[in-house]
């Protein structure tokens, strides 16, 4: 005769961790996080900026015509592969800028007038990892379509220098340079290439390497070794029009008439091709190599070149992992602590604490129910470490006489008998 005991099946057992680059953020971190990002929401709303939400997933294309071919990030970093089953190339977005731009033309978002617009969420480059620079990271973007007064530029700096006091956050240089136009800088280029061909003892293999392809970047070189050659180079405003010198010379007066105090960077050129005019950076030096925390500028011919009609437009990115460490070195807290810890003892109470629970928090409380039975002195540790400001036990004894005890957590007070009504209108206080 068969047995029939049921078999058991054994299997190995994986212990999986997140992909190098990619990484969690734990619960612990999360009230930091929700802390900048709702004081970017509210402040971005203060200056009419309004909302878009693109996809993460982008044609790989979109990225080469905007962000450039022989940028680092198109030649290197891109998250890129073709897709199985329709053979369509695709990218995981490296930024955002060419997304908004793609649904800004896809929509006809400014059919009725210029738009200003604004998203959150994560991009993905493959860079080496360090504090700051991870390959899945967070990124809020601002981009104002239609506006091609140096005004758009000066609003969009003074509502970083906003968002920067709201956080609490000092030791932020502004660094602001113009690149002029496209015309100007392939003057220029010219111009910059043959003074570098007469150093070329003194280039490393990476600005070898960009000298003919993207020689601007160059200028933005931390080589030790090359800075004293390149402050020595030609300088590209000396170069500009009289429109982009123009342009250049009303921002900063309305930054100066703003209060918002700048540094002049002649080498600052940022790293994607689409920019032009104006360029800045949000820098600080409390995070090491790693110390640009916003950057952006104007991009006037980017909509046309992606299929739009020609239109003006200004933007930045804030990198989001960088503001939380600034935040972090500044010792910024924000918890968030429930209100009340709701203990119940008793089979009578625990059948009556769902109900009090959802009470409660038809009240606007916040409310952490315990769950899984065990002693009153063992929920009461669990009441202690979970930080509310006030333990609720409910018991037999409370059960019977429609009350509930009120006990203080966090500061000197005795505990309590009230009435649901009474204890509900104590914890809002």
């Amino acid at each position: 005769m068969q047995s029939t005991k049921p078999q058991t099946t054994r299997f190995q057992s994986v212990k999986f961790q997140s992909i190098k680059g990619f990484y969690d953020i734990l619960p612990e971190h999360t009230p930091l996080w929700q802390l900048l990002e709702d004081t970017a929401r509210r402040v971005m709303a203060q200056y009419g900026y309004r909302n878009i939400r693109m996809p993460v997933v982008e044609a790989t294309d979109l990225f080469v015509r905007s962000v450039g071919e022989h940028t680092d990030i198109v030649e290197k970093e891109m998250y890129s592969w073709t897709d199985a089953l329709n053979d369509d190339k695709l990218t995981l977005r490296p930024e955002g800028t060419a997304g908004c731009v793609r649904a800004v033309i896809e929509h006809s978002l400014t059919y009725n007038g210029p738009q200003r617009l604004w998203y959150m969420g994560p991009m993905f480059r493959h860079e080496n990892v360090q504090k700051g620079r991870q390959r899945q990271f967070h990124q809020i973007g601002v981009e104002a379509f239609g506006f091609a007064s140096p005004d758009v530029d000066a609003e969009q700096i003074i509502m970083l220098a906003r968002l920067w006091r709201e956080l609490g956050l000092k030791d932020v240089e502004l660094h602001l340079n113009t690149i002029g136009d496209a015309e100007e800088r392939a003057e220029y280029r010219k111009t910059l290439i043959a003074y570098l061909e007469q150093h070329q003892d003194l280039l490393d293999e990476d600005a070898k390497r960009r000298l003919y392809t993207n020689p601007l970047r160059i200028l933005d070189s931390k080589n030790p070794r090359m800075q004293a050659m390149i402050e020595a180079a030609p300088r590209l405003l000396d170069t500009l029009g009289t429109e982009s010198r123009q342009h250049y010379h009303s921002l900063c007066r309305l930054l100066d008439e703003a209060g918002v105090a700048y540094q002049v960077n002649h080498r600052l050129v940022r790293g994607l091709d689409y920019y032009n005019r104006t360029v800045f950076e949000w820098v600080t030096t409390r995070l090491g190599s790693q110390g640009t925390i916003a950057g952006g500028g104007r991009y006037d011919t980017l909509v046309e070149r992606l299929g739009g009609e020609a239109m003006p437009a200004c933007g930045f990115g804030i990198g989001l992992e960088r503001v939380f460490l600034l935040m972090q070195e500044y010792g910024i807290e924000a918890k968030q602590s429930p209100d009340v810890y709701l203990v119940n003892v008793g089979d009578a109470a625990e059948q009556k604490a769902l109900g009090l629970a959802e009470q409660l928090r038809n009240a606007g409380l916040t409310v952490i129910q315990h769950c899984g039975g065990g002693s009153f002195k063992s929920q009461m540790k669990k009441a202690d470490r979970s930080t509310a400001r006030y333990a609720l036990i409910l018991g037999e004894d409370e059960v019977l006489a429609a009350e509930v005890t009120l006990k203080p957590l966090l500061e000197a007070g005795e505990q309590q008998r009230l009435s649901i009504e009474q204890a509900i209108g104590k914890l809002k206080t």
